[in-house]
């Protein structure tokens, strides 16, 4: 849950507070909880909902700005390297860096859909229910959402 509000927020201590926030209201609502139903989606759509009030927040507007991998402490350890060798590791940690900039940068519906499709693994139509949108429309995000991405990263010179 943690990793999922931490994408959508892009900062350690908001996805802190809205991870806390979602296990408030998942135990305030367990009660309503179909047993026959996998709890995933409902999980997912509280998570997503948590992190559209902090957007909504006039807190969070003031004080968001795109954060560098490197004013993130401990982050740049956590980031799992296939690459061999230093100056591999070098390429990759700053691929690594100008994608979670991009991602960022990148409205927060728009970087919604990119985070439960490429991080969480979900499908269109899990996105849709998720959102409140038609599938269409969630493909027509993701798309603009990866267009923007790459002039970010076109930018950036990768």
């Amino acid at each position: 849950m943690f990793a999922l509000v931490y994408r959508l927020l892009g900062d350690r201590t908001l996805a802190e507070d809205a991870a806390q926030e979602v296990f408030l209201k998942v135990h305030r609502g367990a009660h309503l909880l179909d047993p026959s139903r996998d709890p995933v989606p409902w999980l997912l759509m509280i998570a997503t909902n948590v992190c559209r009030d902090f957007w909504r927040s006039g807190a969070y507007r003031l004080s968001h700005t795109s954060l560098s991998i490197d004013d993130t402490p401990g982050l740049r350890e956590t980031l799992h390297s296939t690459a061999r060798g230093p100056e591999g590791d070098a390429l990759a940690a700053e691929r690594t860096k100008l994608v979670h900039e991009a991602l960022l940068a990148l409205r927060e519906p728009l970087r919604e859909v990119v985070v439960l499709r490429e991080y969480e693994g979900l499908g269109y139509d899990q996105i849709a229910e998720l959102a409140g949108l038609n599938e269409a429309a969630v493909r027509k995000r993701y798309s603009r959402a990866l267009a923007e991405m790459g002039k970010h990263l076109k930018r950036a010179g990768l």
